[in-house]
């Protein structure tokens, strides 16, 4: 087990590690709507986006669309100094496709990130299908004067279960995209979502286990989350979705981590819906009782990230 990377008691790579070696200081990103939309919100691809996808284009703990984007960070950063001292940011384009949009827009928005008091980068949250020739040059400027990380949404590896949840592309899709960026040296975080319907555990850590092997910069896992005014909601209520009990999940996640390269960076292990629209599991309100059974059990099987990366 690598100490150096594995710190805090901690037996995977997390991100607030990885920050701390790579700046010497706490980061915390800082979520943002800038109003974009999705080609599955706006009738390019489909209507309604994802069956899971909120009303607020996921970006239901961002800031206000009202606000500008110097506003919405000021406003979340006074919370963040209160709880944390010597602290710096990168503000994350969190709601909506993030690079669905012109140039001079993107340019715009991203260009008053990164001018913000204390800001070391960016992170920008986007669709495989939504990265133009002329975003992807701009993308690799930015990433060789800062920090930069393209958070790309996969959510499996499995065609049949993208067309259930509406996902609207491919894994092949999502291939190419990923070697533009990975090409350019871009960071790239790969979101995947546990508990998708139709999909059992050996699909899901055959999922981690080709995401290993394109060896991304970070990864995030999430668990399905049933929230109000969705179809997956429709579906839960249907009994099409069955959510996952506590155990059972950070036994999975354990067991995808153990498979996920020790140098990939681990940005989140589970997620939590807001409480006024989260339908089911409620048991993930209580996000750091699901973190904490995740390290004890990877204590208990004496066991780390990486341990069977190798298996690919």
């Amino acid at each position: 087990m690598n100490t150096e990377i594995f710190q805090n008691n901690k037996r995977y790579n997390t991100f607030d590690n990885y920050c701390k070696r790579v700046f010497g200081t706490k980061i915390a990103k800082v979520p943002l709507n800038c109003g974009f939309t999705c080609p599955n919100r706006d009738g390019k691809l489909s209507y309604g986006g994802c069956i899971y996808c909120s009303p607020m284009a996921s970006g239901d703990f961002a800031g206000s669309v009202e606000l500008s984007v110097e506003n919405q960070f000021l406003q979340i950063t006074e919370k963040i100094n209160s709880k944390w001292k010597d602290v710096k940011y990168i503000p994350y384009f969190q709601a909506g496709s993030n690079t669905y949009a012109p140039i001079d827009v993107l340019r715009d928005k991203y260009e008053q990130a990164l001018a913000l008091p204390e800001v070391v980068g960016i992170s920008i949250a986007t669709r495989p299908d939504c990265i133009s020739d002329e975003v992807l040059e701009y993308l690799s400027e930015i990433h060789n004067r800062t920090f930069l990380q393209l958070e790309i949404g996969l959510q499996t590896i499995h065609d049949k279960t993208s067309k259930i949840i509406n996902r609207q592309h491919t894994y092949e899709d999502f291939y190419e995209c990923y070697n533009k960026l990975y090409n350019k040296g871009i960071n790239v975080c790969i979101h995947l979502i546990n508990g998708l319907p139709g999909e059992n555990r050996q699909q899901m850590l055959e999922s981690v286990r080709v995401v290993n092997s394109l060896r991304p910069h970070s990864v995030k896992l999430h668990m399905l989350h049933i929230l109000k005014d969705t179809y997956a909601a429709t579906m839960y209520e249907r009994g099409e979705i069955v959510c996952f009990e506590k155990d059972d999940y950070v036994n999975l996640v354990c067991d995808q981590l153990e498979l996920l390269n020790e140098n990939i960076v681990i940005e989140r292990i589970t997620g939590d819906g807001s409480r006024e629209n989260l339908i089911a599991p409620l048991w993930s309100i209580k996000k750091f009782d699901v973190i904490n059974g995740v390290d004890k059990e990877l204590k208990l099987r004496n066991s780390y990230q990486g341990i069977r990366s190798k298996e690919n």
